[in-house]
């Protein structure tokens, strides 16, 4: 009888524990699962919380001081490639000694020659005994003139024939004509320049029988370019 009731107490207390843990089980689940269903439940301040960013992080250290950097200001004792009197006394004065350049030995010719030769030796000798010769400039073949120049060297003149069909068109005018004179004096070449075609073929033929004293440049004829003017003119007007 007593291990009866034994047995069956055994039995009843182990199915309690068994239906008390299940309860309890049961409880926690549900406490679980309610507030993830009902979210309105829960309270606010709690969701606002959990929903509001970290702070930002605090800013970085200001850089250090910088530390002001002594200017030395040097001046010199030099200005406008003079001395001027020193601002300051120094403490030291420190002596510079300079060595004492060796005389120049003579030059007496020759190494090893006799003294008392020629200065810059045997060659030097006969360099300063031989006459320099004196390079004369080399003068130009041809020089420019004006005409009054010219002119002045006129020494044969041939008047220029009228054309007749120019007298009875009664034109006039002047002819310009450019002219090389050679180193004889005489006409080497003749271009027209400006006029009338009526009258420059009788200027050209003129002036090549013009004669002119040579142009001496430095003593030396040379070629003379100039102008010629050649008038034409009617009687009357």
């Amino acid at each position: 009888m007593f291990e009866d009731s034994i047995l069956k107490s055994k039995s009843k207390s182990g199915r309690s524990m068994f239906v008390s843990f299940g309860l309890q089980a049961l409880v926690v689940v549900v406490a679980i699962l309610i507030p993830l269903i009902y979210t309105e439940a829960l309270p606010k301040g709690s969701l606002t919380t959990l929903l509001v960013a970290p702070p930002p992080p605090p800013p970085p250290p200001p850089p250090p001081a910088a530390v002001p950097v002594k200017v030395i200001k040097v001046v010199s004792e030099i200005q406008n490639n003079q001395l001027r009197m020193p601002t300051k006394i120094p403490q030291k004065i420190q002596m510079v000694k300079e060595d004492i350049a060796p005389p120049e030995a003579p030059d007496t010719g020759v190494v090893g020659g006799v003294g008392g030769g020629a200065v810059g030796g045997v060659i030097g000798g006969i360099i300063s005994s031989t006459p320099v010769a004196t390079v004369k400039a080399a003068a130009p073949q041809r020089v420019r003139v004006s005409s009054g120049v010219a002119a002045g060297q006129l020494i044969s003149k041939t008047t220029p024939n009228y054309p007749p069909l120019a007298r009875q068109a009664r034109i006039q005018g002047s002819v310009l004509l450019s002219a090389i004179i050679g180193k004889d004096g005489t006409i080497q070449n003749l271009k027209v320049l400006s006029g009338h075609p009526m009258l420059t073929q009788s200027a050209l033929d003129a002036v090549k029988q013009w004669r002119y004293k040579p142009y001496l440049l430095n003593g030396d004829p040379v070629e003379v370019e100039t102008q010629v003017q050649v008038n034409f003119t009617l009687a009357g007007g």
